[in-house]
């Protein structure tokens, strides 16, 4: 039943954005770095992944985020860290966790799955992540702020790699 809440809640919002956001969204704040997380089998993307709709994993590796996650020499995750998300239509996006109206590396948004959405503690800007990473309320809506967001690649048998745009 939560979920179902949850769902319509961010089908309405996206509904929202999508009706009241006309103008192009600058997602170029966050400054360029590397991105490389990669699940190499179905058990670590059933584990460390985002299988079912309005799932969502953070991943920093500096702070061993999370904390069993297999980080290698090779796994990079961008400015502020990743958020890694699953859609309303089951498809895994990514986006950097550094708000980017605040544009530091330790000012990351956080989800709150009661609302569907992610929300920078700082600033208080409000951004719908299980659909595009738009803005929908605060500081990043009146200037225009989107997550900076990474592409999301399908490898065999159901397993994903992000990676850096």
């Amino acid at each position: 039943m939560k979920i179902r809440k949850l769902a319509t809640t961010a089908i309405a919002l996206a509904a929202l954005a999508s009706t009241t956001s006309c103008e192009k969204l600058d997602e170029t704040r966050i400054p360029p770095a590397q991105v490389r997380v990669a699940f190499n089998t179905q058990a670590e993307w059933e584990v460390y992944g985002t299988p079912a709709v309005l799932d969502y994993k953070t991943f920093i590796k500096s702070e061993r985020v999370p904390s069993n996650y297999p980080y290698t020499s090779l796994t990079y995750t961008g400015f502020g860290g990743i958020l890694l998300c699953c859609n309303l239509m089951g498809e895994p996006v990514a986006y950097d966790l550094a708000c980017p109206v605040e544009c530091k590396n330790n000012v990351r948004i956080q989800v709150d799955p009661d609302a569907a959405n992610a929300y920078c503690p700082t600033c208080g800007s409000v951004f719908d992540v299980f659909n595009l990473g738009t803005p929908l309320s605060g500081p990043a809506n009146t200037q225009g702020y989107g997550l900076k967001r990474y592409n999301v690649t399908a490898g065999s048998n159901g397993v994903y790699r992000v990676i850096t745009n």
